[in-house]
């Protein structure tokens, strides 16, 4: 991505010149490099609900499916969208011990994807 290469760059060339080089607007390089911060937290949430997906599924004896992991998340207090626990069940880093997630979602619009 054109940022992290302006990133990567800013030591060696001003970011002004890059920007310019690069057909990028100052104004959003600085933007996505402000949104680090909540790209960080949102993957800290989807590691999360991951592991908590993993709990509930060795608790069940992985018997519960989508439907009983969706209301026993939402009993839990996570409000998460019955997509979005499909997705992050059904990858197969939910039922790692690392317990990573694949799906993502913004603060403001929660934006599911299933795509690894």
């Amino acid at each position: 991505m054109l940022y992290r290469l302006i990133h990567s760059e800013k030591a060696n060339y001003p970011i002004v010149l890059l920007c310019r080089v690069l057909h990028v607007a100052r104004s959003s390089y600085y933007a996505w490099r402000e949104g680090e911060s909540t790209r960080q937290e949102g993957r800290a949430a989807d590691d999360a609900l991951a592991h908590e997906i993993t709990v509930l599924r060795i608790a069940s004896r992985r018997t519960y499916g989508v439907p009983r992991i969706h209301a026993e998340l939402w009993r839990l207090g996570h409000r998460v969208s019955r997509r979005l626990a499909s997705c992050i069940a059904s990858s197969p880093h939910a039922h790692s011990a690392r317990g990573l997630a694949v799906a993502r979602w913004t603060e403001r619009f929660r934006r599911v994807t299933c795509s690894p």
